[in-house]
């Protein structure tokens, strides 16, 4: 199942929009196409969407 933007993980929801929208597209591309366990991803994809606003 595919994150969404109404549907992802408790962990995001402190997350600005901008930034859970992105750590969903992370966490989807990690999961899906590289094959990585939801546990690890969803902490990596946090961290880089948060990396990513930084530099916004």
């Amino acid at each position: 199942m595919r994150y969404t933007k109404t549907n992802y993980p408790d962990s995001m929801k402190f997350l600005s929009e901008k930034e859970r929208i992105k750590a969903i597209d992370i966490a989807n591309d990690l999961i899906n196409k590289r094959k990585m366990d939801r546990k690890k991803a969803i902490p990596i994809s946090i961290s880089k969407a948060k990396e990513w606003s930084e530099h916004l």
